[in-house]
């Protein structure tokens, strides 16, 4: 694929892409062996505090994306790091706080698999006490052996971001083909059958963005894979970060803001 054809944002006019061709597109620009690239590390308050190394590269493009370019644009941001050096500027962006707990945030960590399962090797070697793996669990869905392997991590939880409801809804909110919904609750059962410690976030608490009917779909989809799942679920809403207003002009979206 030319980098000119790479997807990077919702218009009105776009076509549905294939969210494993993305995944895999997106890999040959942010990976390099062991090395994944990364924007920076520090530490920040959400969580009571978590040490965070931030991505380049994902394959969603979600109208409402709280994220910098380096989504968009992966090409153009940050600097290959292997596991060791990820960990080593982890523990770093904690020491002043005395945080004990570490994630990978601002991309989609499961891009780099190889790379992600080598950070989850030193985790759990490490001072940390929590790693939160925070993903829209597509590759998950996609590969089971892998929400096997993230099952054996001790200090490992999963956090699968949900977009959508229902198949057209996930395309209009994140660009990808409709088929490809499926996808992330895929990742949620293979999770669940694996044993993981996780749970489920959603996009669901903004009637701007989903109203009470796709919200109804979402929690019936989620209850086919265990009953407890939609009484557990993590609902927010979107923020005004200035990369979101952004992506939802470009998608063609006109959203008053309390």
């Amino acid at each position: 694929m030319q980098i000119e054809d790479y997807p990077r944002f919702v218009t009105p006019n776009f076509a549905p892409f294939d969210t494993l061709e993305l995944a895999q597109e997106t890999e040959e620009i942010v990976c390099r062996g062991r090395k994944r690239k990364y924007t920076q590390f520090y530490s920040v308050g959400v969580y009571g505090g978590i040490a965070t190394g931030y991505t380049c590269g994902c394959c969603l493009r979600c109208i409402f994306c709280w994220v910098g370019w380096s989504r968009d644009f992966p090409e153009d941001y940050g600097d290959f790091y292997s596991p060791e050096e990820v960990i080593e500027r982890l523990e770093k962006a904690a020491g002043p706080r005395k945080i004990k707990q570490a994630r990978i945030s601002g991309g989609e960590p499961t891009l780099a698999r190889e790379h992600l399962l080598g950070v989850l090797e030193l985790v759990e070697r490490s001072s940390f006490e929590l790693f939160i793996l925070e993903t829209n669990g597509i590759l998950i869905g996609a590969h089971k052996p892998l929400a096997q392997k993230i099952a054996r991590f001790k200090k490992v939880h999963t956090r699968v971001s949900l977009k959508a409801g229902t198949p057209d809804a996930f395309t209009r909110k994140t660009g990808a083909r409709p088929e490809d919904f499926a996808l992330p609750f895929a990742g949620i059962a293979n999770l669940a059958s694996a044993g993981a410690s996780f749970h489920i976030a959603a996009m669901s608490a903004d009637p701007r963005f989903m109203d009470e009917n796709e919200r109804t779909e979402l929690l019936k989809k989620l209850e086919s894979i265990h009953p407890r799942l939609s009484q557990n679920l993590e609902e927010e809403v979107v923020e005004p970060y200035r990369t979101t207003l952004a992506r939802l002009k470009y998608a063609g979206y006109e959203v008053k803001w309390r």
